[in-house]
């Protein structure tokens, strides 16, 4: 189940504020699921910018290389260390131990262009009815 407290892009990361101008990054449930077993994660390094909805980095399962996109722009703080020595964290537990990245927001504003928890459920609900037509 996701956190409703989370905010979502269509690309399936979320953002988890932590303070005013501090938040967590992940990839989704729904993204993990498809995307299957993680075997290689590319993140950005500590100190090092984001920018809100461009590449922050990649993913690699046995299925395929896959873009991470930033949720919102930010200092990059700190890399979840736990998951690059585990890597099935990600799939194992998406929003919790699995998160990938904490960011310093730059722009906390930008948060308000990212999905609600019931707006990505419909997305992500709409994605399904593509596939199953």
């Amino acid at each position: 189940m996701k956190p409703q407290e989370y905010r979502y892009t269509q690309e399936h990361e979320w953002l988890c504020s932590e303070s005013k101008n501090r938040a967590k990054i992940g990839i989704t449930d729904y993204a993990q699921s498809q995307l299957g077993d993680i075997v290689f994660l590319d993140l950005p390094e500590p100190d090092s910018q984001v920018t809100q909805f461009e590449k922050m980095g990649e993913i690699e399962t046995v299925k395929a290389v896959s873009d991470l996109f930033s949720p919102a722009s930010g200092k990059v703080l700190e890399r979840n260390q736990a998951v690059l020595d585990n890597l099935a964290l990600v799939n194992e537990d998406p929003y919790g131990a699995g998160w990938l990245l904490k960011i310093e927001l730059s722009q906390p504003a930008e948060l308000e262009a990212l999905m609600s928890s019931d707006e990505y459920e419909k997305f992500i609900a709409g994605l399904s009815q593509e596939t199953s037509e």
